[in-house]
Order: structure tokens, then C-alpha cells, then sequence
């Protein structure tokens, strides 16, 4: 690994600490340093906040030293004005003048605008180290710019003999099939995303509340398919506790801040969900439905990624699990239970 990858590699690392609170900004990180030694660093935290080249030459204690060092950034940097102004122009003032960059930018207002203004001010650029890393840092940020929708994960627990569910239940909520780690982990995999979606006929047999609440983090936004309208009031999704887009027929319902209706026709209805999606600005989801929700997006070729548990549990009969073409790219125990990773990224 070369000088340069040490470096940007640790910027990776810094920017993964704003997954799942950036949006809808990118995860960027931030190295600065100064004949072999790393005097500032920083990530980008929050939508509105500094970004990652702010916090590392603010965290840099002798600002003399950095006209002498080079800053690494894992993201192209920015040179336009929005929440915060151009990191290009913090660079150019503070009289950095070399420059390493791990991917370009997307974004319509920064692709390689950055990277140009910063060559005119006279700075050494060096773009791409690491760059098939940076790039899938930020999978769902390039997703959702260069493909006008969010990056897709799909995701269901499975029995030993292949069902997501028993043939009948007693009570309104889940059956159980993974372990008490497993679910943990599913719940800290919604706070990194951007909104967690599900269909009508899970609302009604398990009656979730798609929080976080065994991880500390931030709700996703709920999605829910509810055709004809027929969900009530007394199911979690209707409590107002967090934001839920419902996307549905019916045109009688009047949004509220936290009760969003979208209209649309439901044939050819994936497509319409990622348009929906996209209009909201959102730029990933979970899809933890049913077996016809999940097989929907995987027969529409609609999806980046599946994240498959396999319990212990045996049903005998029931509600056979989504059929994935393909091997999987990683497998993990979690004690008793199975993970298997499956992607359609590219």
C-alpha cells in the first residue's frame, strides 16, 4: 500500500462515522499532514455542518504548517455555496498546496468543478487513489444521483427449510426466526439508512413500528404500500412517532408532516416506488417486507443488495422465502444463524 492509500484509507475510515447522518450529503473524510505526520483530521457529521476538510484544518493546532502539508479528502471537494460555502475556497485560503482526492463528485453543482478550480489556483492535484473505495463509500449517494433513485437493500430472515413465515400465527407481531444478535443488527442497520419500507399485508399480520429502538441512532423515514388506503389508525405506522410516506390509490387522505400520502397508479409499481422515493429525496432504503414485496424488487431487477439471515428455526410449511439469483459475496455467522450477502451493484 502506498503513502497516498495509508492516507485515504484513514479518511474512509473517519467518514464512516456519519453513516446514516449525512443525508442527503455524502459520507466524506478528511486527512491533513505534514512531512509524514497527520496534524488534522475530520468527517463530515451532519447535513448543515461543517464538512470533513473544515473540521480537519480546524482541528489542525499550528495553521503556519499548512502551507507546507497536503490535505487528503475521500470526496472531491466542494465549490459551491449551499448550507456551508466552497471547501475549495477554505483550501485555497489556507494555502494547501497539494491536494489528494479519492473520488469525484457526482453532484451536477461540484462534478469536477472542484477538482478544475482547485488546478487554476495552482494547487498539485492528485483524484483517484483508493477510488473504487470511495466509490462504494458512498453507494448510495452516487446511486441516487447517477441513477435517480435510492440505493436498494433488501432484507428478510428465512427458516432452515426456506420460509419467512409460519402457515398461520396467533397474535399481530413477528415470528421470531433469528437470534436476539442478529436483530440487534438489524435494527443498527436502520439507523444508517435513509427509510425502511414495507407492504400492506405485513402492516396488518405483524404490526411493526420500523424504529431503531434496539440501537441507538436515528428512525429511518417508514415507507408503506398501501394500495386501497386500508390501513387504520390503530396500527404503529399510523402513530405520527416518525415520518412515513404512504404510497397508495386512494385519493382521499390529506397529508400531514408526519403522515405523507403519494398518489400513483399501481401497475409497473417498482419503478413508481423508486420515482417516489427519489422525489423525496431519499437515498436508501430497507425493504423488510413480504415475500411478494421482496420478490417484486428482485423480478424488477430493482435492487443493490440482500442481506439474507437463515435461523435454526424450521416451519414445516408456511410463507416460502424470496427466490435470489446468484452466489453470495459474503456469509457471516451470527452465533446460531446465517448472514448471507448477495449484490446487484455495480
Amino acid at each position: 500500500m502506498t503513502t497516498h492509500e495509508i492516507y485515504m484509507k484513514r479518511c474512509i475510515e473517519l467518514a464512516k462515522n456519519g453513516l446514516g447522518t449525512t443525508y442527503p450529503n455524502p459520507l466524506v473524510g478528511s486527512v491533513i499532514v505534514h512531512e509524514g505526520k497527520i496534524i488534522g483530521e475530520g468527517w463530515h457529521k451532519k447535513a448543515g455542518e461543517a464538512h470533513a476538510e473544515v473540521n480537519a484544518v480546524n482541528s489542525v493546532k499550528d495553521k503556519s504548517l499548512l502551507k507546507e502539508a497536503t490535505i487528503y479528502v475521500s470526496l472531491e471537494p466542494c465549490s459551491h455555496f449551499g448550507k456551508t460555502p466552497p471547501c475549495c475556497d477554505l483550501i485555497i485560503a489556507n494555502e494547501i498546496p497539494n491536494v489528494i482526492v479519492g473520488t469525484v463528485d457526482p453532484f451536477a453543482k461540484v462534478a469536477g468543478n472542484g477538482i478544475k478550480k482547485l488546478i487554476e489556483s495552482g494547487k498539485n492535484v492528485t483524484v483517484g487513489v483508493l477510488e473504487d473505495e470511495c466509490n462504494e463509500l458512498n453507494k448510495r449517494f452516487f446511486t441516487f444521483h447517477k441513477k435517480k433513485r435510492p440505493y436498494i437493500i433488501l432484507k428478510w430472515a428465512e427458516s432452515a427449510d426456506g420460509f419467512i413465515a409460519p402457515i398461520s400465527k396467533e397474535e399481530k407481531k413477528p415470528v421470531w426466526i433469528t437470534n436476539n444478535y442478529s436483530r440487534q443488527l438489524v435494527h443498527k442497520w436502520r439507523t444508517e439508512e435513509q427509510a425502511i419500507l414495507v407492504g400492506t399485508n405485513t402492516v396488518f399480520e405483524d404490526n411493526p413500528k420500523l424504529d431503531a429502538r434496539d440501537f441507538k441512532g436515528n428512525n429511518p423515514i417508514r415507507v408503506v404500500i398501501d394500495k386501497l388506503g386500508k390501513i387504520s389508525e390503530n396500527y404503529h405506522v399510523k402513530d405520527n412517532s416518525q415520518k412515513t410516506i404512504f404510497i397508495t390509490e386512494n385519493e382521499n387522505f390529506t397529508s400531514t408532516e408526519n403522515c405523507i400520502y403519494e398518489n400513483t397508479i399501481f401497475t409497473n409499481l417498482i419503478p413508481s416506488i423508486c420515482d417516489i422515493l427519489y422525489k423525496n429525496d431519499i437515498q436508501s432504503v430497507i425493504i423488510e417486507g413480504g415475500y411478494k414485496t421482496l420478490q417484486s424488487f428482485i423480478d424488477a431487477n430493482l435492487w443493490d443488495e440482500a442481506r439474507v439471515f437463515i435461523g435454526k428455526t424450521t416451519f414445516q410449511n408456511g410463507t416460502i422465502a424470496p427466490k435470489i439469483s446468484g452466489k453470495p459475496v459474503a456469509s457471516f455467522d451470527i452465533i446460531d444463524d446465517e448472514l448471507k450477502i448477495f449484490s446487484n451493484y455495480d
